[in-house]
């Protein structure tokens, strides 16, 4: 999935970043600290935040918390995007609100932050794709299973066609019951997916792999 650059200036306040944060399940905001212009973007039930929003140096500044992994990626990509300020600096950073930074890359950031702080099905099916090993394929039922619930298929796809990290996240690897592919919309294009899979030895022939040979055993693999 590409992500858009257009729409630098589309979130420019404090109330276009707490509005977003809001549109995500069980969001709410709170305002725990004696200094008034600090508000969090909380989840119902836990009550953990995913998203601080403050001004600081005359800038509104929004905290994020980060997987250690995309940490510096994201410090490294913008010079907006700081250590954490007045959190931890291993595991949240800060936004700085001006201008410089793509819309949908700072709603990245918030959603990769929610991610982290719940326990999603879109989260756990991502986590189930990259346990897929490179050479093998599973269906989307076996992801599902690996992911927590056998019955949620259909999430499956809904959530490999909204990958938000293709270059980690190895959706290419999924296929339907029956060893097919994806429609060719998928994956940047016509053929793509099966060229994907070619590249890690995976023979396509119809539009198809052989389950048998490329398929994953959950048991035998320890996935399950």
């Amino acid at each position: 999935m590409m992500w858009e650059t257009e729409g630098r200036d589309e979130m420019r306040t404090r109330e276009d970043a707490i509005q977003y944060g809001l549109t995500f399940d069980g969001a709410y905001t709170d305002r725990p600290f004696p200094r008034a212009d600090w508000q969090l973007v909380r989840v119902r039930g836990s009550k953990k935040t995913f998203l601080a929003v403050y001004e600081r140096n005359g800038l509104v500044n929004l905290n994020v918390k980060v997987d250690p992994e995309w940490r510096d990626f994201w410090r490294n990509a913008y010079a907006s995007v700081l250590l954490g300020w007045h959190q931890n600096k291993e595991h949240w950073n800060t936004i700085l609100l001006d201008g410089s930074i793509p819309e949908q890359e700072m709603k990245r950031m918030i959603a990769e932050s929610y991610d982290l702080v719940t326990d999603s099905p879109a989260k756990r099916i991502y986590q189930a794709v990259r346990k897929i090993p490179k050479g093998c394929v599973a269906t989307y039922g076996q992801v599902a299973q690996m992911a927590g619930n056998p019955k949620m298929a259909r999430a499956v796809g809904n959530a490999l066609h909204r990958n938000p990290d293709p270059l980690h996240i190895p959706c290419f690897r999924v296929v339907n019951a029956k060893g097919e592919l994806a429609g060719e919309f998928a994956f940047g294009g016509a053929g793509q997916q099966a060229k994907l899979l070619e590249q890690e030895g995976v023979h396509v022939e119809d539009g198809r792999v052989d389950l048998k040979k490329y398929g994953i055993c959950l048991q035998n693999k320890g996935l399950t």
